[in-house]
């Protein structure tokens, strides 16, 4: 193994399917199209890290589940990602969708789920954005809220349309987590807000590491022991490092990374 060579990082693909609305459907957009975002790729490239896109399946694709060997991309790479995006499916978590636009992606679910276990398995570090989080809060046994407007009115604004990640509110970091201890001087930060939906019951074995104090609403944990299993709320590849209005996600990306690279040593 070359101690010199960028840590390569898989990052769980964004899945767009034909006749998404809103989108003509000619063309590319007649394909399931895998892809990553491309402030994801740079904020792991800003980091000296080289972003690794990993494909799923569906159940029209031209090779199966069992083709697409996960613990090979867990034993090559240094650590893994998980990016934003469609809905968690409520079946992931034992329900049933309220409401049809809250179906979510029950493809993606059980791909990014045994992405996790993969990963988790070989003892490389996992992190997890927005959809993220809330992914692996299901995948060990949490629950979400489906909407967070409807079925918690007294909540505060978790994302405004039109605004996308110009849309912010403030978190609190609860005192004594890793998460903390970045940030020793900052108890308080204002991140962007892009979701409506949210941790309801906080899995098993996790501890909470940031709140919105507005509601309460959680915004960011870790699986407690050893092992790298976390994720916020917000997203920190939409933070600009050189605006000083911009949450610096710097030491939470750099902890990552060096939680990537221990493992990748100890090999």
């Amino acid at each position: 193994m070359d101690p010199d060579r960028p840590l390569l990082i898989g990052v769980s693909a964004r899945i767009y399917y034909p006749g998404t609305p809103g989108i003509s459907e000619s063309g590319v957009w007649t394909k399931t199209l895998h892809y990553l975002e491309q402030s994801v790729a740079h904020w792991l490239c800003a980091g000296g890290a080289m972003p690794v896109m990993v494909p799923a399946v569906d159940r029209d694709s031209l090779v199966k589940r069992s083709d697409i060997d996960l613990p090979h991309y867990a034993q090559a790479l240094d650590g893994l990602v998980l990016q934003g995006g469609n809905d968690v499916a409520p079946e992931s978590y034992g329900q049933a969708a309220l409401s049809p636009e809250w179906s979510g992606d029950r493809v993606r679910d059980r791909y990014e789920m045994a992405l996790i276990r993969a990963f988790v398995d070989a003892g490389k570090p996992v992190f997890g954005i927005c959809r993220g989080l809330q992914l692996i809060n299901v995948a060990y046994g949490g629950t979400l809220w489906q909407d967070i407007p409807s079925l918690r009115p007294e909540s505060q604004s978790h994302r405004e349309s039109g605004r996308y990640e110009r849309h912010f509110h403030d978190v609190s970091f609860v005192p004594g987590t890793v998460l903390a201890g970045l940030y020793p001087e900052q108890p308080h930060a204002t991140v962007n807000s892009i979701h409506h939906q949210g941790i309801k019951d906080l899995a098993p074995g996790f501890v909470i590491e940031a709140r919105c104090p507005g509601d309460g609403m959680i915004e960011a944990i870790r699986r407690d022991g050893p092992g790298y299993v976390a994720g916020v709320q917000w997203h920190p590849e939409f933070h600009d490092p050189d605006d000083p209005a911009h949450f610096d996600d710097g030491p939470m990306l750099k902890h990552f990374l060096a939680a990537a690279r221990a493992v990748r040593g100890d090999r």
